[in-house]
């Protein structure tokens, strides 16, 4: 086991715990949260009670976390200045794949580089194991990890046994080869053969079901496994995109106006949110940081707050997160939250948009309202991870009936933690009226675009298995808008595309009830500088401008016909939960969209050459 330090941000989404990553001599495998240094100046803990609470709530009520347990964030280690060789703070990996693959010899001798010895980590050399030494003529060779390892649907992960795979269960102890018969990376050209003679075996077949055999609920970047798992492995490419999953959940961190004994609480909720009683308060009191921040205040008036803003954090977690940030930013208020350095939120509506506003069918305003954001704070916290297919937002898992086929992995053993980081920012935030969202929606020609999108969610889920949530036409409508001004943004303002992101407004005030908030709120947010330059918020009045130029865009796309064209719903084809969208007019960077890219159709905003008739603006 070694250590490597990556940035927070990539820890959280890309090299979590379960994720393998590329080192130049082996691949190594992320550790779980328990073998992440946790010396306390190794993190520093973030407070955010809204997330807190809807994670406890989620996670409990899926068998994922210990309802008795409070939910805490940490950041993961942050790099500081080593010194005297001290070893510096970060998180432990694993060696994995434990096969590798060595250059070779022929029959006569020479080395062949398109037959190579398959190799075990324990038959390296014992000094570093960088090199294996072989037989034939004792020379040291190096070693590469072999490409392919074996997953299940349950977010396992284990090597593949390449003897198994050959001699089904017989022993045999000959050395193992890896040839290759073509030109090209394809596993049909990649074959896995012994000495004793078997035939060999053919990487095409390996995506047959059950080919590989059954998981052995292997979870390598944990210290236990999970016997009797039951499910068939599949066949995947370690550098494969499907091999891991971020579940992560990004609230906006909101203004609240309340009394000097309530901030003081949220300051230092991870401790004093489980006071069980006046006693716990009075006990946390010895804690130089607790008893200055409570001064003043007896036990008992400490633990009815308490009390009491969990019972408002418990109600808030009952809802999707969008809905508080929503009403706040689409409240209408001239000044929202205020200009403080250790304020989460300030931002300003603009008052005069009236002659440049883009006219929708009918002449209806489209846009009810713009804020600059000129200040944000969002927290993004890493609560598991799938493998093979990616899992819903967790407002998909709390608000509709989804059903996947692949389960969420623990992301360590015992934890009552959870690596979370903080982003600072700014953005732009349009509130859009609902009424002349109605009016479209109840055209004919635009429901009919809508039976054709359904039928492509319904496709999808027969491909794969699984019952996504429709998050209905006009979250496409908003989400297509979203993405085109993004791009617009990006040229106009000068962010690169990639550190923009979007939080897509589509929503109502309970199950039942028909939508009824639309907006968007486009926002860059980083540890770094780039979320602080003030570029974003400045272009917020010239928003209406840049819908225009925008929507002209997308009139013409460079793949069109192909493009505007394409039919979801084709047994056929592929790119089920598109519309018109692909990456020359629609597509973004994975990590400025919700949705990863799906739920897009610009058929829906503008008119294409395809002529649907469906479009939101003429």
């Amino acid at each position: 086991m070694s250590r490597i330090t990556q940035s927070m941000s990539q820890l959280l989404t890309s090299f979590g715990p379960g994720a393998m990553m590329d080192l130049p001599t082996r691949s190594v495998l992320v550790a779980g949260l328990d073998h992440w240094d946790a010396r306390q100046t190794a993190f520093k803990s973030i407070e955010e009670p809204r997330l807190a609470a809807l994670l406890h709530k989620v996670l409990s009520e899926n068998n994922r976390w210990d309802p008795s347990k409070p939910v805490k964030f940490r950041t993961p280690p942050i790099a500081r200045d080593v010194r005297n060789g001290a070893e510096p703070d970060g998180v432990q990996v694993r060696v994995f794949p434990t096969w590798f693959t060595c250059e070779g010899l022929s029959a006569s001798g020479a080395p062949d580089p398109r037959r190579r010895r398959l190799v075990r980590w324990e038959d390296l050399e014992a000094n570093g194991r960088k090199k294996f030494q072989r037989p034939e003529d004792r020379k040291k060779v190096d070693v590469t990890p072999i490409r392919f390892v074996g997953a299940c649907e349950k977010g396992h992960l284990q090597d593949i046994d390449w003897k198994w795979l050959v001699h089904r269960g017989d022993k045999c102890a000959e050395p193992m080869w890896i040839e290759e018969e073509g030109s090209s990376a394809d596993p049909a050209n990649i074959r896995i053969g012994c000495d004793c003679g078997r035939p060999s075996v053919s990487l095409a077949d390996a995506f047959k079901p059950g080919f590989l055999g059954m998981c052995h609920g292997r979870r390598p970047w944990l210290d236990s496994h999970e016997p009797g798992c039951g499910e068939r492995l599949h066949f995947l490419s370690r550098s494969a995109t499907n091999t891991y999953f971020a579940q992560t959940v990004t609230v906006i961190s909101l203004p609240t106006q309340e009394d000097a004994l309530s901030t003081a609480i949220r300051r230092h909720w991870t401790s004093l949110q489980g006071a069980t009683d006046p006693h716990f308060v009075s006990v946390l009191r010895n804690v130089p940081e607790i008893g200055a921040a409570l001064s003043g205040y007896d036990d008992a008036e400490v633990h009815a707050r308490i009390v009491q803003l969990r019972e408002a954090a418990t109600l808030d977690a009952a809802q999707d997160p969008k809905i508080a940030e929503f009403d706040l930013l689409g409240s209408g208020r001239a000044v929202i939250g205020s200009d403080g350095p250790r304020e989460p939120l300030f931002a300003e509506t603009l008052a005069d948009l009236k002659n440049v506003k883009p006219k929708t069918i009918d002449d209806e305003d489209f846009i009810d309202s713009i804020v600059a954001v000129h200040r944000l704070k969002a927290v993004m916290c890493l609560y598991g991870f799938t493998r093979l297919e990616p899992s819903p937002t967790i407002a998909e898992a709390m608000l509709e009936d989804v059903r996947l086929a692949v389960d969420g992995a623990p992301l360590a053993e015992f934890t009552d933690w959870l690596p979370a980081m903080e982003q600072l920012g700014e953005g732009i935030f349009i509130k859009l009226r609902s009424a002349a969202l109605r009016t479209w929606a109840a055209r004919t020609k635009v429901r009919l675009r809508s039976d054709l999108l359904e039928r492509g969610l319904l496709r999808h889920d027969q491909k794969q298995g699984t019952r996504q949530a429709n998050p209905g036409l006009p979250y496409l409508l908003l989400h297509s808008l979203s993405h085109a001004l993004m791009q617009e943004i990006a040229l106009e303002c000068g962010y690169p595309l990639s550190s923009l992101k979007e939080r897509v407004y589509a929503l109502a005030s309970s199950r039942s009830d028909v939508p009824d908030r639309f907006g968007l709120l486009i926002f860059t947010a980083s540890a770094g500088a780039q979320g602080t330059l003030g570029g974003l918020a400045e272009v917020a009045e010239r928003t209406p401008e840049l819908i225009k130029s925008a929507l002209e865009r997308l009139r013409l796309c460079s793949n069109d016909p192909v493009c505007a064209d394409h039919d979801p719903s084709l047994a056929g084809g592929e790119r089920h939960l598109h519309g018109a969208a692909c990456h020359s007019c629609l597509l973004v960077p994975e990590t400025s969209c919700e949705r990863r890219n799906v739920f897009l159709d610009r058929a829906l905003l503008v008119e294409t050459v395809a002529n649907v008739d469906a479009e939101m603006f003429p």
